[in-house]
């Protein structure tokens, strides 16, 4: 890579960083910043202009709204002044493909995979012609303004789930036809509750449940996850949480914002794991973005820590029908005093020791992904999910801790630099700040060059070896995965 300088003919903070590196830096998720006149020209050509009039990117309508409504209707405070304006440099950067591949060197970073800005909310679009066509029109947009900046730059492809066809055929397009390499997968679908949605419109604004795709859902999904591994493609989800549960404030964004990505990952990978995905596609590798990795630690020690508590065997430790009732009624005499043996005689089943009515097969919730011992929790999870963590977070460290994660495991943490959006106002000092944790001592030089290197180059060529091909750091990631 080409040392960088600022306009003042000085290394930026990021790129002298860069310099003292002997790897390059991988971005697993930065931010392009649709232009909306160009795009609604796209939208205008997929959808027509009659569907594409009805397409918005926006909050309007809690705008619209009086406080009196926002507090009779609780609509979500949408997202507001989400993108660094002050900085116009860096604002235009993140629109215009061709000046993004100028300024790389200044971020610190060789390679890009970017991800949409107002396109995050296209896969959760109701109206399913209009979600399907706006889907495929952003990833024509992309797929054209990125083309002939493929050796630094690569857009995701926005893939809707709403059902199993919709997201195959978009796969096809997207690969085949478009000849894109990255996808976002919509990371959930609100649904409706049937016995809700006979009597009040539009009633997933107030009763939905979450359809995740790998448990109860509406559909088998397997087919799709076959079909990123025919296409070469690893699942990537980038979907919302606010609006859950006690994210729905209506006056606060922050209070919505904070930790809503994790809730949305933690929910996603937590059905795929029990569902039994990685048991069934043990080759499909899944990036959860912008979410951290404190989520994904504690998820994995309490999936452990749960298992050896209530894995099949271990169950019979709670089967009422093992209760010895004679020697409980004994000591319920002898030691419960008159306010339980007045209570006794007569009631059975009250005493609050639960039925036997389950069902034998039914009793084993780990049943899905097989697990017989506790290592297979760690086998089945840590190589197959991967976590986009922002330069600014503390808690990537959690990641390669192996003194507190069980069984010494290192979770596949991988640097995502949000650029584009509020998270970083100046782009070049991105890469520095995640390079302070190993200036404060929480992570070694080893540790971050998995973070920024290695896992984002096995993430990516895990399930397509051709993926850096006719890129800038080709050389480095066949050196890599050739032990070099």
């Amino acid at each position: 890579m080409a040392a960088s300088t600022s306009s003042s003919g000085s290394l930026s903070k990021s790129a002298a960083v860069r310099a003292r590196l002997k790897h390059p830096v991988i971005d697993s998720d930065g931010h392009t910043v649709e232009f909306q006149p160009a795009l609604r020209d796209y939208i205008r050509q997929v959808a027509g202009p009659d569907l594409a009039g009805r397409y918005r990117s926006d909050g309007a309508n809690w705008y619209r709204m009086s406080w009196d409504q926002r507090r009779a209707e609780r609509p979500l405070r949408p997202p507001w002044w989400a993108l660094p304006t002050k900085n116009t440099l860096d604002r235009a950067t993140a629109t215009f493909p061709k000046l993004l591949h100028e300024r790389l060197d200044q971020t610190g970073i060789d390679f890009a995979v970017l991800y949409p800005t107002a396109g995050l909310g296209a896969p959760h679009i109701r109206e399913d012609e209009l979600r399907r066509a706006t889907c495929r029109a952003f990833n024509t947009y992309h797929a054209d303004i990125f083309r002939e900046y493929s050796d630094r730059l690569t857009p995701a492809a926005i893939i809707p789930m709403h059902t199993p066809r919709e997201a195959i055929e978009e796969l096809e397009h997207a690969v085949k036809t478009l000849g894109l390499k990255v996808i976002m997968m919509a990371g959930h679908v609100r649904r409706p509750v049937s016995a809700v949605a006979a009597a009040v419109p539009h009633p997933t604004r107030y009763a939905y449940w979450l359809d995740l795709f790998a448990l109860d859902s509406e559909y088998d999904y397997d087919p799709v996850w076959a079909k990123c591994i025919e296409l070469g493609v690893a699942p990537s989800f980038h979907s919302p949480g606010m609006g859950w549960g006690s994210r729905g404030s209506i006056s606060n964004y922050m209070f919505n914002h904070i930790g809503h990505f994790a809730s949305a990952g933690e929910a996603l990978c937590k059905a795929m794991f029990f569902g039994g995905v990685t048991r069934r596609f043990p080759q499909l590798k899944c990036a959860f973005l912008e979410c951290g990795v404190g989520w994904a630690a504690s998820l994995y020690a309490d999936m452990i820590g749960h298992w050896q508590k209530r894995n099949g065997k271990a169950m019979e430790n709670y089967n009422p029908a093992n209760l010895d009732r004679k020697l409980f009624q004994d000591l319920a005499r002898r030691y419960g005093g008159k306010l339980v043996t007045d209570q006794l005689d007569g009631h059975g089943e009250g005493w609050g020791i639960g039925g036997t009515d389950e069902d034998p097969a039914a009793l084993d919730d780990w049943s899905r992904c097989g697990i017989e011992r506790a290592e297979d929790i760690r086998d089945l999870f840590v190589p197959n999910f991967y976590f986009g963590c922002e330069a600014d977070d503390p808690i990537n460290a959690m990641a390669f801790d192996t003194r507190k994660l069980p069984f010494g495991a290192r979770l596949n943490a991988i640097f995502s630099s949000d650029i584009g959006h509020w998270d970083v106002p100046d782009m070049t000092e991105v890469t520095e700040e995640a390079y302070e944790l190993v200036e404060h001592g929480l992570i070694g030089e080893d540790d971050f060059r998995d973070f920024v290197f290695a896992n984002p180059a096995r993430l990516w060529t895990s399930m397509n070896p051709r993926f850096f091909n006719g890129t800038v750091v080709e050389g480095a990631v066949n050196g890599l995965l050739n032990g070099r």
